[in-house]
């Protein structure tokens, strides 16, 4: 044990604060482990939110790890030492449960480092029954937990309000054996239990998930039906978040806009709200400690009284940001307090640069609106915008691109005379990323275009953009958005090449040594009869999704 590493998390939890700092003792004792760095981990308020509610569990306690930052880990490797949870610098190994908070893709390839350095076996169903049982949930998990799921006995499909309380009850109660066990978690809502699954292949495509006697044909995605049972804040503040000196507070779950391009429209249906007096209540307490209130929400001026709220926090003293705009539904008291709070910048996402494309995602939005609230935003001396877009959707031509140029033009236009008037600089930051196929999308189906052609996008936008003055552009890289694909419509045979990859410490090289055929699974498109990984999930009305992608691309 490295008293180095045993000092650095003393060090770390010396500068946490607040009332969700776990407990010791308990039936079941758990770790929970947010695969990314802690800086991640903390900024991440699903990962806290689950943190606290396992820790209100009268009979459990609830330790938190992460993935070792770069000091760390040279310093496990140096004294071949393991990873030690963070409140009480135990291995993991010694858990009774570890669960994983997955919210990214990406962070599927860390699992695999995680096990190594736990001393854990990655696969399931090669743990002895002395290792601990390992679930896991987050957003990733909700839309497909196939790449993963030989690494899982448990995975929760939904909110973990409804689904983890009978699962630790369970859990706590114990079994004659742990396949007994599992196969008892399976009837539990939300609940998926891999090892009682299995798949069969035909080349690129999936013919089958055959369930084992017992087991329910179709897991159902499972959501909080009621809001005000407990709020979503932070629960734990350090300085080394992204969003150090806040207060965040979810004030709405969803979007009820259902772009087809984005997940967050489909897998938190039904769209809710949390109440005007809870949400007031919870602000003021980040008031009351100095904080900054950070809002979230997948679209925060859709919530309704959302400018008496803004109000509310800048007249008791406060001041706050938001995550995110609708772009037809800016309140101007939001504004007015946005301003009041010294908010200089703000990010739009427009998504399509042509109206076409706005269209076919069902962004719901015209330029005209979009140049409205570009000058809202600058009338109020908000100077610095972000703007979202995608490139690479479905059908995407030449002169989508030219309109994307052009509509970026106008609203610089409108900046720099704001910034000329107000004799203050005001920038543009325009962010744009690959379209990636998201399963429980209308656009499930729809291939992502090659690399190659992303980059020559790229380079287009590079030459008719970069070189304007107050304009910063920014793009995902395409492969890494390849990669997040791979990872988002892969089924179990890419838990071998996750694997690898660590094995190896270079995903080319996994690729080429397992012989994965990646552009297969991601660069096509997909039949709307055939089988899809993630197709065992029940997550409501599947026909829509269709009728969407038919609406979209027709017939």
């Amino acid at each position: 044990m490295s008293w180095k590493i045993i000092e650095r998390k003393r060090t770390l939890l010396a500068g946490e604060s607040g009332p969700g700092r776990g407990k010791s003792g308990g039936r079941l004792s758990c770790c929970l482990v947010y695969p990314n760095r802690y800086h991640s981990a903390m900024s991440n308020l699903g990962f806290q939110a689950v943190h606290a509610m396992v820790n209100a569990h009268p009979e459990v306690s609830c330790d938190r790890a992460y993935l070792p930052d770069r000091d760390e880990l040279e310093e496990l490797q140096r004294t071949r030492g393991t990873l030690l949870s963070l409140e009480s610098q135990r291995p993991l190994s010694s858990f009774d449960l570890i669960a994983f908070s997955i919210s990214f893709e990406s962070d599927y390839l860390n699992l695999p480092a995680i096990f190594r350095l736990a001393g854990i076996e990655p696969y399931a169903a090669k743990r002895s029954r002395l290792q601990p049982l390992v679930l896991a949930g987050g957003a990733a998990l909700f839309l497909n937990p196939e790449p993963v799921a030989p690494f899982l006995d448990l995975v929760c499909i939904g909110e973990a309000e409804p689904t983890l309380p009978p699962l630790l009850e369970l859990l706590k109660q114990g079994a004659p054996s742990r396949e007994e066990l599992l196969l008892e978690a399976a009837q539990l809502p939300g609940i998926y239990v891999p090892s009682l699954y299995q798949p069969e292949y035909d080349g690129p495509c999936q013919l089958a998930l055959r369930p084992a006697p017992g087991a329910p044909a179709k897991v159902r995605r499972v959501w909080d039906p009621d809001p005000e049972s407990r709020p979503t804040v932070t629960e734990i503040h350090t300085d080394a978040t992204e969003f150090s000196g806040m207060h965040l507070v979810e004030i709405s779950r969803g979007c009820p806009r259902a772009c087809r391009f984005c997940a967050a429209g489909f897998i938190y249906l039904p769209y809710r709200t949390r109440s005007p007096e809870l949400v007031r209540s919870e602000v003021l307490k980040g008031v009351a400690q100095g904080r900054k209130v950070g809002l979230v929400a997948a679209a925060v001026s859709d919530y309704a009284g959302i400018g008496d709220l803004c109000c509310d926090i800048v007249a008791a003293g406060g001041k706050f940001s938001v995550s995110s705009f609708r772009i037809d539904h800016l309140d101007g008291r939001m504004i007015e307090a946005l301003k009041a709070s010294g908010q200089k910048s703000v990010a739009l996402a427009p998504e399509g640069g042509s109206q076409r494309l706005r269209d076919l995602v069902k962004k719901g939005i015209n330029e005209e609106q979009i140049l409205a609230a570009c000058d809202m935003l600058v009338s109020h001396d908000i100077l610095n915008l972000k703007l979202y877009f995608i490139i690479g959707l479905p059908t995407e031509t030449g002169e989508d691109l030219d309109e994307l140029v052009a509509l970026v033009k106008k609203i610089r236009e409108r900046v720099l005379a704001a910034a000329k008037d107000n004799r203050r600089l005001g920038e543009i930051q325009l962010s744009v990323n690959p379209f990636i196929p998201k399963p429980f999308t209308p656009f499930q189906w729809c291939a992502m275009e090659p690399v190659k052609s992303l980059e020559k996008k790229w380079k287009f936008l590079q030459k008719e953009l970069g070189r304007l003055a107050n304009l910063k552009l920014q793009m995902e890289s395409p492969r890494e958005a390849f990669q997040q694909a791979l990872l988002s419509r892969g089924d179990r045979r890419l838990a071998e090449l996750l694997v690898a990859a660590d094995r190896l410490g270079n995903w080319k090289e996994a690729l080429r040594e397992q012989e994965f055929d990646a552009e297969a699974l991601v660069n096509r498109e997909i039949a709307l009869e055939e089988l899809l990984p993630w197709d065992f999930i029940d997550g409501g009305d599947a026909g829509r999704l269709q009728r969407e992608y038919r609406k979209a691309l027709g017939e």
